[in-house]
């Protein structure tokens, strides 16, 4: 794994984290129905006006940052599986193996298998008590 490809596993597992940390912060839309009752959001640490607008934007920002992160890391191991053909990676062929004579071999008949034993009936099993 070459040293980009590292940094950028990396800072994926930072934004996912912190992007899963930012989500369970939020609340719930159920939650502003207790500010009728009393529970105002006037002493919140984003102000009066409440945090939704500032952990919305940070979420669509993650989640557009770890989209990209995501597509960088797909570009390089495309990148990686291209030039690993070049690097002399011999690749898998069907190649017919040939005899002594110089000749290929025959396809193996029915003769050259095992014989089979023939099954006997399963006698049936006693009624469960």
């Amino acid at each position: 794994m070459s040293m980009l490809e590292t940094g950028l596993v990396g800072l994926l597992i930072v934004i996912a984290f912190t992007l899963v940390a930012i989500v369970l912060v939020q609340r719930g839309k159920g939650a502003d129905i207790g500010a009728a009752f009393g529970s105002g959001a006037s002493n919140t640490v984003f102000g009066s006006s409440g945090s939704l607008s500032f952990l919305t934007k940070t979420t669509a920002w993650l989640a557009f940052a770890f989209f990209l992160v995501s597509f960088g890391l797909a570009y390089t191991a495309r990148e990686r599986a291209e030039s690993a053909g070049e690097v002399g990676i011999p690749q898998v062929t069907e190649m017919a193996e040939q005899s002594e004579d110089g000749g290929q071999d025959a396809p193996p008949s029915d003769e050259d298998y095992p014989e089979i034993p023939e099954f006997e009936e399963i006698p049936e099993l006693p009624p469960d008590m």
